[in-house]
């Protein structure tokens, strides 16, 4: 296997920066690139995607914060056509498995002349270990909407090694891979497993999409992550197609998903959920 000069954008994010490690566990030359880094990357500022693509071989593309904002089908557009220029053998993109504005920048990326691979993921185990969430577990209440919903959480770890592999094997070009855990829980079942790992009491409470959204403004959040978040629960969780298990993860990696409990009890071992208590909005 050669050595790949390979592109990472969204290098420290949940999927990103285990995606770098693992290429450069494999021998690759990565460059993790973001606001900060050297070159700098910034996807509100198309000056700085030619420094990022220089010299690059494969990419892989996690647009911030997600794919269904506005702007992000320019964004895709111009990096795609700024990576066929600049020579690119191959880019992997991280898409949201439901979601139809997310699908529209699929597209953008088949057509775009460059090999390519679609990852389409369902929502994130880490929410509750490295994200939006994580406060939840901390103060011992969820609030959250959509308590109906049944959710095939997928593990970012599992992400990272589809995407790594993927990346780096060409029989995968032209693609799309689905990343799901392999079952489906609602909010109310995995804060359950949660508290059970945790040894500690968590609730669920469940509240309207309006509650949450509200909550959000009042902590200060931006109207675009209240917009945000409102459309992935309301159309992306509410959309049965999303609730849907997949068995690409088994397929790719020739190893079962990591499920829900697994993730819960590792996690719990590093007792990041049993930091002091912090004082959080609703959100």
């Amino acid at each position: 296997m050669k050595t790949e000069n390979i592109l990472v954008i969204g290098g420290s994010g949940k999927t990103g920066r285990r995606v770098a490690e693992n290429l450069m566990q494999v021998g690759h030359n990565v460059r993790i690139v973001g606001r900060k880094t050297t070159p700098a990357f910034d996807w509100e500022n198309p000056e700085t995607y030619d420094d990022a693509l220089k010299d690059m071989d494969r990419a892989y593309i996690v647009y911030y914060p997600d794919l269904a904002v506005p702007g992000s089908r320019d964004a895709i557009t111009t990096l795609t056509d700024k990576a066929l220029e600049a020579g690119l053998e191959k880019v992997v993109l991280l898409s949201g498995k439901g979601e139809s504005e997310a699908e529209a920048c699929e597209e953008i990326v088949a057509n775009s002349g460059l090999n390519y691979t679609l990852v389409r993921a369902s929502w994130f185990n880490q929410n509750f270990s490295e994200g939006a969430f994580l406060d939840f577990i901390l103060n011992g209440t969820v609030a959250l909407p959509m308590p109906q919903a049944r959710i095939p959480f997928v593990d970012v770890n599992d992400i990272a090694d589809v995407v790594t592999k993927v990346l780096l094997d060409d029989s995968y070009n032209g693609r799309t891979i689905t990343v799901t855990g392999p079952q489906k829980r609602t909010f109310k079942e995995v804060v359950g497993i949660m508290a059970e790992a945790s040894k500690k009491h968590i609730q669920f409470v469940p509240i309207s999409i309006d509650e949450f959204k509200e909550g959000m403004r009042k902590a200060g959040l931006p109207d675009s992550y209240v917009w945000l978040f409102g459309y992935l629960f309301k159309e992306v969780l509410g959309n049965p197609e999303n609730q849907e298990v997949s068995d690409d993860v088994a397929k790719v990696l020739g190893r079962p998903a990591i499920d829900f409990e697994t993730f819960a009890f590792k996690t719990a071992g590093t007792g990041v959920w049993n930091q002091k208590t912090k004082e959080v909005s609703s959100i």
